[in-house]
């Protein structure tokens, strides 16, 4: 099991009153699934998600990832288990404007001490995955927003980490771009079983995914699998 959460919740307060983002989440998800989170806005999904992504901290519950009790560890070991177990995918592509593309792949391994060199071999090898190969030098500026988001795809993959978070990844494509971002996480999915994640309000990006959590008023309301994801 790669994900577990057990009665989770989190409560932030606001004055005087107390607003119960998250209310009593348990579930569990297998490594190599392909899961869509659902709910409308203020419904908790994207609080839920800064849980997984060890980004918040519950204020109620357990969350386990890969084993490993995410309640239990210290700032270092919890930035070392978020480094090594998830890369991220957003809404906004969150790319430096002023670095090359292969630069933004790059980043996350500046963290792992790796040299140089063999950082470059990887965010080369993560570029080609995600299908922009001779587009390395290039700057956000001179990318359309379906190729920074590839390259945004191509940094969450460059650490080589088994799950993938991703917040809203179509929110800023059209409708051809977004299927085309879709259709590559889930090759992602069925050829290199990454476990993927991701949040989303559409449900013709959902229907990508073999299974769907609802969430309304911080609870999940229903978890089924999809009939025939695309």
């Amino acid at each position: 099991m790669l994900i577990e959460t057990q009665d989770l919740c989190k409560t932030y307060r606001i004055g005087d009153i107390s607003v119960d983002a998250v209310r009593d989440v348990t579930i569990s998800i297998d490594a190599g699934d392909f899961v869509a989170v659902m709910g409308h806005s203020g419904s908790g999904k994207s609080t839920f998600m800064n849980i997984l992504g060890c980004l918040d901290t519950p204020t109620g519950g357990s969350y386990r990832l890969g084993g490993a009790d995410v309640g239990a560890l210290g700032r270092d070991d919890l930035a070392e288990l978020r480094n090594r177990t998830i890369g991220f995918v957003f809404q906004g592509f969150n790319l430096l404007p002023r670095t090359a593309a292969i630069e933004n792949v790059e980043l996350p391994l500046l963290y792992n001490g790796l040299p140089a060199g063999e950082r470059r071999e990887r965010a080369i090898e993560a570029l080609r995955v995600v299908g922009l190969e001779g587009r390395e030098d290039h700057h956000p500026n001179q990318l359309s927003g379906g190729q920074q988001q590839r390259v945004a795809i191509a940094r969450a993959l460059v650490n080589r980490a088994p799950l993938i978070l991703a917040d809203e990844p179509t929110g800023n494509l059209d409708t051809a771009t977004s299927g085309e971002i879709m259709d590559l996480f889930t090759r992602l999915n069925r050829e290199q079983g990454i476990t993927i994640v991701l949040v989303t309000h559409e449900p013709d990006i959902a229907a990508y995914s073999r299974r769907i959590i609802r969430f309304k008023d911080g609870r999940v309301v229903s978890d089924e699998m999809t009939a025939n994801p695309k």
